[in-house]
């Protein structure tokens, strides 16, 4: 299984992260890296992309009628944001980014930051640390070797991070796990390491590892949430245009545990029409009532395209959040509330 899971993460191509930009693929299979970006100091809040203590991008709200509550709230979301290093490198080649780089952390902010964390504003105080992500181009080499090697200084950042929230900030608060793409799979190795059969497992709320294949057996030691209100569980889908079929379908897509943002539910042909839909945003940032629909589809959520230009699109994996904001939102806060009763 795990190696199928690596098969399934390296083979999920159109739409990894939110970057909306033309990747950069070199002709060689060799990057030909030329600089390692150094360590990032996790006391140095220039490290963390969002920090409750902070006025960041996942501050921002879409509507008027809604709040950010970092002040107030009573759990923790640890987010881990998808690829957004995927230009070619200026002057200095790496595997890895460096997180001095200005202009990446503001790609990264503009689209991670506003269009998923801020979901979790309402409800949890949110950390999020930028991270030494790895490049796009390591998802579709050929040299196993250095991409291997780079998810692994991906990954240790992201573990450092945690460990420093941890020690300095968490204070035995309730945690919510979140994540897309690339942070997906650095998301499912933290759960896997952190809480899975550890006492940090009492304090998850919940785990919301999206836009990439999960099964039941890859986060073994965490089950999949059957209910809007469970909590202790994980929840996953990547979304697509209703009938089409993802090059992993075969390869063990369908394998996948696949939750239904609208409805909650797992369950294969489990749909939910556009009306439950309580609002997603695109790229204008404004609530949009009924935006799709949604249905679980053999591991997959299906959904039927908005009217315009996106009715053209048949991966989604871009929008996983985008298309449920509201009500991702709103099942963040019955969980918390079902959590701390």
């Amino acid at each position: 299984m795990k190696n199928l899971g690596l098969t399934l993460l390296m083979l999920l191509i159109a739409g990894i992260g939110l970057a909306q930009k033309k990747p950069y693929m070199p002709k060689t299979s060799t990057f030909e890296p030329t600089y390692f970006p150094p360590i990032p100091d996790y006391a140095n809040p220039t490290s963390w992309a969002s920090l409750p203590t902070i006025k960041d991008l996942a501050d921002t709200v879409p509507s008027t009628e809604l709040q950010n509550n970092q002040n107030t709230a009573q759990v923790d979301v640890f987010y881990i944001h998808p690829t957004t290093y995927v230009e070619k490198p200026n002057g200095k080649h790496s595997w890895n980014a460096d997180l001095s780089d200005k202009a990446l952390n503001e790609e990264t902010d503009k689209n991670a930051l506003v269009f998923q964390a801020s979901i979790f504003n309402e409800s949890c105080k949110i950390y999020a640390p930028r991270y030494r992500q790895a490049h796009i181009f390591s998802f579709f080499t050929d040299n196993g070797k250095e991409a291997n090697a780079a998810f692994d200084t991906a990954y240790n950042d992201v573990k450092r991070a945690f460990e420093y929230y941890l020690k300095f900030h968490n204070d035995g608060r309730p945690i919510i796990i979140a994540s897309h793409t690339q942070g997906t799979i650095h998301a499912v190795r933290l759960l896997r390491e952190k809480f899975v059969n550890k006492p940090l497992y009492k304090q998850l709320v919940a785990a919301y590892v999206v836009g990439m294949p999960v099964t039941a057996d890859t986060l073994k030691g965490i089950p999949p949430c059957k209910a809007e209100d469970d909590f202790g569980c994980f929840v996953s889908w990547v979304t697509y245009a209703n009938g089409y079929y993802p090059s992993t379908y075969e390869l063990g897509a369908k394998l996948a545990h696949c939750t239904n943002p609208l409805t909650w539910k797992s369950e294969d042909q489990t749909y939910a029409e556009s009306s439950q839909n309580m609002g997603g945003v695109l790229k204008e940032f404004k609530l949009l009532p009924g935006l799709c629909d949604a249905k679980v589809h053999q591991g997959i959520l299906w959904i039927n395209p908005p009217a315009g230009d996106l009715s053209k699109i048949a991966n989604f994996n871009v929008a996983d959040y985008h298309l449920f904001y509201m009500n991702i939102r709103e099942n963040v806060s019955v969980r918390v509330k079902n959590y701390l009763k």
